[in-house]
């Protein structure tokens, strides 16, 4: 169990590295928020499952799980107020613009 914990931590940072470098890559505004929320959201699922199976502790298991789920819940929800209040507030893509 250890060893594929920490394979499964590993894939997490990697993720999260991913989704810091599509960051820098994408040159809107929607673009990244899209990149980065869903690399976000698959690292962190990666690494709570590692976390939790690392631990030796049924209940610390149970507590990584709640905030896994707890951030899987709410990240999608963040990037979706994050992006219609830039909607709302006026923020467009000029007509022609590269992605």
């Amino acid at each position: 169990m250890s060893i594929a914990g920490i394979i499964l931590v590993f894939c997490g940072i990697a993720f999260a590295l991913f989704g810091m470098i599509g960051l820098f890559r994408f040159r809107h505004f929607y673009a990244r928020i899209l990149i980065t929320s869903n690399i976000d959201a698959a690292g962190m699922l990666l690494l709570m499952i590692g976390v939790a199976l690392q631990s030796p502790d049924a209940a610390f298991a149970v507590k990584v799980a709640v905030i896994g789920v707890l951030s899987l819940i709410t990240s999608p929800l963040c990037s979706h107020a994050i992006l219609r209040s830039a909607r709302d507030s006026g923020y467009r893509i000029k007509p022609g613009e590269k992605i």
